[in-house]
């Protein structure tokens, strides 16, 4: 008796669970911040209480300078740019739109309010205040804060990701009877597309005793891209000689269409992606199975790889797996090509985008997509 295909959702969730989440430490407020009042915009210092009547400048305060070196007082104003704080006894800002100066005063053109363009002190977090909780994933704007409260986080390195497909058949100048190797150059522009750093790998043979060494001897790389060697032939020795070695499979064989034999494993500390040997295969099981590994490597929010589109005609898909369909994009509204099936690099070159179709197929109408990368 078969035993059922693990669906795509739960061969995901399962990836996930075998990857402890990283993330940044907890982030305090160091001090208010602002640490003290500041003016929102370019303009003039002063008192909201004097009204319209004219102002005597006192000086001007760019950002960074410190506003103990004036007072404002009745009649009395300083000029300000964005950013810098206010002086003792200004309590408003008039933006330079409203101002005109004439014989070295200061002329407003409508009367200022209380703490107009002022970012008040502590008005964003005050002191001890937390920022970010311990373990939110890591991206730029949470860096930039780290660095806004006197934390030094260096940027995570880039993951090291190596590609090597497997097969007796590839060659460079391929006889009749070989091919030459489309897979390895694919999938290493796929990684590079993705942020990771790409390392093209010697092809692997097919032999057990080849694999145990190549994959005894990883160096420093974290995720292993392999395609082909993953199915039932006579000469797929990846999955066996992966258990010989002691990896942990987290699962072999998935429900969809292409991509069935996809062969996930932890070998060590490297994340092996046993990726089928036809191209649509390999790519598309890359594309949906690496971003969450280098997610989760990284430390970084996991991105939603799916859109949703207007499919314009009914696409068939006998069986019981889903198919990833190639289609060509126009806005919102996919094209089908006309797939030869997984081994069609031609048609997956042409396409955009790929389809979800549901087993059975599908009529024209509203369904998600992957982007062709």
């Amino acid at each position: 008796m078969f035993e059922p295909l693990l669906p795509l959702d739960e061969a995901l969730a399962l990836l996930r669970a075998a990857l402890p989440e990283k993330g940044l430490p907890r982030l305090g407020a160091d001090r208010d911040d602002p640490a003290l009042d500041r003016s929102a915009m370019d303009g003039a210092a002063l008192r909201h209480a004097d009204g319209m009547a004219p102002r005597r400048i006192l000086g001007t305060l760019f950002a960074g300078d410190d506003p103990a070196v004036f007072r404002v007082g009745p009649g009395e104003a300083v000029r300000i740019m964005t950013g810098a704080a206010l002086p003792s006894g200004a309590d408003a800002v008039v933006p330079v739109e409203d101002l005109r100066i004439e014989g070295g005063q200061l002329f407003l053109s409508r009367p200022p309010e209380p703490g107009e363009a002022v970012r008040p002190q502590g008005s964003q977090a005050r002191s001890g205040d937390e920022l970010l909780p311990e373990g939110a994933p890591f991206n730029a704007a949470r860096l930039g804060l780290a660095a806004q409260v006197g934390h030094r986080i260096e940027l995570p390195p880039r993951i090291q990701v190596g590609i090597a497909s497997t097969g007796n058949e590839l060659g460079k100048d391929p006889l009749p009877y070989q091919i030459r190797d489309s897979n390895g150059p694919m999938l290493t522009a796929l990684a590079y597309r993705l942020g990771a750093d790409a390392l093209a790998l010697p092809s692997l043979a097919d032999d057990p005793e080849t694999l145990r060494q190549r994959l005894s001897n990883l160096g420093g790389i974290q995720i292993l891209l392999t395609s082909g060697g993953v199915s039932m032939g006579d000469k797929d020795h990846l999955p066996g000689v992966l258990k010989e070695l002691g990896a942990r499979i987290l699962f072999h064989k998935i429900r969809l269409k292409p991509g069935k034999p996809m062969l996930v494993a932890i070998l060590g500390d490297c994340v092996i992606l046993g990726l089928p040997g036809n191209p649509q295969s390999a790519y598309l099981n890359a594309l949906l199975f690496l971003p969450v590994v280098l997610a989760r490597l990284e430390g970084t929010p996991e991105r939603n790889p799916w859109r949703r589109g207007q499919l314009v005609e009914a696409v068939k898909n006998p069986g019981e797996r889903p198919l990833l369909q190639p289609c060509t994009l126009e806005g919102d509204r996919m094209f089908p090509l006309r797939s030869k099936g997984s081994g069609d690099l031609i048609t997956l070159a042409k396409a955009d985008v790929c389809a979800w179709i549901p087993e059975g197929g599908m009529e024209a109408g509203e369904t998600r997509y992957i982007e062709v990368v």
